[in-house]
């Protein structure tokens, strides 16, 4: 029965570990989010603290001795909850090292003092990655200062904005290649740690400018960011609610965006107006967004006015102007022609799923799938309404995000769309609310390739907006 015990105990152990530390994976391996901020906080309910408290209520009230029925029920339970999950553990050194603490002090006690105890391994080997990665950190981001340093001649562009950070990170890149070497961050890259890691390994000792992307959830990350790269020149973006969750007020999001300006080698900073900041003397601020005029965005491009002047880019979506607006008034910083801008403009190509155009089998499908904010989803939403044929739009709503402001989505999507097809468990009552029964599909992630199959054909437009993993 002992063997049986210990078998039972270590199993219970590694199963809502791996529940944790893949929760704590998702928020960025930070406690308080997971705790608080859980946009599914039922799932600790139902798969981490009744089934922990029900084990150790078990194996305190019989000594020991039956604990295994109660892991012979989590097993099924756990498994259902897996089988959902849409992003799985990815096994980092941090997590390796994450369950090697966990089954040391697992056997340590349950073998040395007889203690069949979840929390005290869990919470031990928790904090025991934590001290080893930052050690690690710590000595890895010296490196990646080192490497910095070597490089005197290379260029810092910092970019940071409540949306579309990418985007203009990458126009920026795309439009200054035509001169420079340029090494903006991959993809979505935008943390300290992240930043310090794609210096190690992939920034090019070429580089004559480097972008980096910098994103927070609180503050002082940008700031962490700022003070280890000092951008020699700063894009704050349009400031808006988004994470407001984490941030409580617009301000607290400002004031966060804005730390990017105490870089100590800072030349100059374009700032949209959306900051609401007057820059009063200082020559090195240039405020953007109010010199945009004539925006014309169509399922086929966009066309705008930047101080009077037109131009135009194969890129859709008319919140894209202000993001290849600043990105001219830089190429124009580092001496630019028109010609050179307009010929880079032309060779502009969609980010992978922000608005993206796909043509494929008759069908028009807008892949909008990794922009979650308002002014995205409203874009799409105008662009999908140019659309004759029918719409179909598949979307979680927004996260994150008041409630007021899904509600205007709900309301858009009842105005645009036929089909609504609502993801995930976050929104579903406010689209009942707004949308109509008959318009209105209830869709698990699961099924999603069987219903455009059975529910769509040639001629349709089939909107992808927002695209939230499994735990939202």
């Amino acid at each position: 029965m002992l063997i049986l015990e210990y078998i039972s105990y270590l199993v219970m152990l590694c199963l809502l570990g791996y529940y944790i530390i893949t929760t704590l994976q998702w928020y960025s391996y930070k406690p308080k989010r997971v705790i608080f901020h859980h946009t599914k906080m039922w799932w600790n309910y139902i798969y981490f603290l009744v089934p922990f408290v029900t084990y150790d209520f078990v194996m305190g009230i019989t000594s020991n001795r039956y604990g295994h029925w109660v892991v012979l029920f989590y097993i099924p339970l756990f498994y259902h909850w897996y089988k959902k999950v849409d992003k799985p553990l990815v096994f980092t050194k941090r997590v390796k090292l994450f369950f090697a603490s966990l089954l040391f002090w697992g056997l340590f006690l349950s073998i040395v003092f007889k203690i069949f105890t979840i929390f005290i391994p869990i919470v031990l080997a928790h904090f025991v990655s934590v001290a080893i990665v930052k050690i690690e950190f710590g000595s890895y981001k010296k490196r990646a200062k080192k490497k910095l340093e070597s490089m005197p001649d290379m260029k810092i562009i910092g970019v940071t904005a409540s949306y579309g950070k990418t985007s203009i990170k990458n126009f920026i890149a795309t439009l200054l290649s035509q001169k420079y070497s340029v090494y903006p961050t991959p993809r979505s890259v935008n943390t300290l740690g992240g930043v310090v890691l794609d210096i190690n390994t992939k920034l090019p000792k070429d580089t004559d400018i480097y972008v980096v992307e910098m994103g927070a959830r609180e503050e002082g990350d940008i700031a962490e960011i700022t003070t280890f790269v000092e951008p020699h020149y700063a894009v704050v973006g349009k400031i808006g609610p988004a994470h407001i969750e984490y941030f409580k007020t617009l301000e607290n999001i400002r004031n966060t965006k804005l730390e990017i300006l105490q870089s100590k080698r800072l030349q100059k900073a374009w700032i949209h107006s959306s900051a609401n900041i007057n820059p009063k003397d200082n020559n090195k601020i240039v405020i953007y967004g109010d010199n945009i005029t004539d925006v014309e965005a169509t399922l086929d491009g966009i066309r705008f006015k930047l101080d009077g002047i037109e131009y135009q880019a194969p890129i859709l979506g008319s919140f894209n102007a202000q993001n290849l607006a600043v990105a001219i008034l830089v190429a124009k910083e580092f001496g630019l022609s028109e010609d050179e801008i307009r010929i880079a403009l032309a060779k502009i190509e969609p980010i992978e799923h922000r608005l993206q155009r796909i043509d494929a089998g008759g069908k028009v499908i807008l892949d909008d799938s990794f922009n979650g904010n308002i002014d995205g989803m409203r874009a799409s939403f105008e662009l999908s309404k140019q659309w004759s044929g029918r719409k179909i739009v598949i979307t979680p709503g927004l996260v994150e995000a008041k409630e007021s402001l899904n509600e205007e989505i709900a309301k858009m999507a009842e105005e645009i769309f036929d089909i609504v097809a609502v993801t995930g468990t976050l929104n579903i009552e406010i689209f009942r609310r707004f949308v109509s029964p008959e318009k209105l599909v209830i869709l698990d992630k699961a099924d999603m390739e069987e219903f455009l199959t059975t529910n769509t054909k040639s001629g349709d437009l089939i909107l992808f907006a927002n695209d939230a993993p499994s735990f939202v």
